[in-house]
């Protein structure tokens, strides 16, 4: 019996001594962590951004890596945008905007921005020109257009629907919905006027020229009566096809748009 109660009280010590060095590690497994977040805490580490461990900044103060030479670069160059950008005018046309067959620093949106910049209007022209493009072309094009938000766009489209014999209903619908998507976006429009030659007959001919002018009327846009006034049936001023001018020609085309371009440029600046 002495042994057995011997026996029972050493098991029961070794009990003892298992439970409270169970109780050591349990104790150590809530302290550790509570203790190192209170240290996070403490020293101002960001856990979920991954920063190093070591001293908050006081705030107001950030910390910031050096920038490479191109970043600065771009970031400057947004700084430029957002502080001064040019209102856009969006030259929207065929191969006579686009400037087929010069350079395009010659086309009309090229000539024609460096003259506005010359009587002091900060525009930037964005050539908008696809040749070959007809009114239905252009149709499908009007919300790429609007992407570059213009201020003002000069629609100079029809020739090539003319030259391929087209009826001019269907002309002058998709030209009158081109204007009324642009206006229904609060984009001023100045719609070039075209013509073509009489061997298309007196009829056509006629009534190719007046729907422009039907255009400019019923949905109240300024005119360019002719966009090619002074430079068509001169050879001189056109390339060797005799339809698209040359650098000359397009310099007197800018003079054409700008007669019509200039009171409304004028007005928006006395807007503000």
């Amino acid at each position: 019996m002495k042994k057995l109660a011997r026996c029972l009280t050493v098991g029961v010590g070794q009990y003892d001594a298992r439970v409270k060095l169970f109780h050591y590690v349990l104790m150590g497994w809530i302290i550790l962590p509570v203790g190192v977040l209170f240290c996070l805490t403490l020293f101002g580490c960001d856990v979920e951004q991954g920063a190093s461990v070591g001293i908050a900044q006081p705030q107001g103060e950030t910390s910031h890596a050096p920038k490479s030479q191109d970043e600065a670069a771009s970031s400057h160059q947004q700084e430029q945008v957002k502080v001064s950008p040019l209102p856009p005018i969006v030259a929207f046309g065929d191969s006579l905007t686009a400037g087929l067959g010069v350079d395009p620093t010659d086309a009309y949106p090229g000539q024609l921005a460096r003259w506005l910049r010359g009587q002091g209007f900060g525009y930037e022209v964005i050539n908008a020109g696809v040749s070959g493009d007809t009114t239905a072309g252009g149709l499908r094009r009007v919300g790429w257009i609007l992407k570059n938000e213009p201020s003002l766009v000069i629609l100079e489209l029809g020739a090539n629907d003319g030259l391929r014999g087209q009826p001019l209903i269907e002309t002058y619908n998709n030209l009158s919905a081109i204007i009324s998507r642009l206006h229904a976006k609060g984009v001023i429009v100045v719609l070039a006027g075209m013509q073509l030659p009489l061997n298309y007959g007196d009829d056509y001919t006629q009534g190719f020229s007046d729907l422009f002018v039907r255009l400019a009327q019923e949905h109240d846009v300024s005119l360019i009566p002719f966009f090619l006034e002074g430079v068509a049936t001169h050879p001189h001023l056109n390339q060797g096809d005799g339809l698209h001018p040359n650098s000359e020609g397009y310099s007197i085309v800018v003079q054409n748009v700008w007669r019509t371009l200039q009171p409304i440029l004028k007005e928006l600046a006395e807007k503000g």
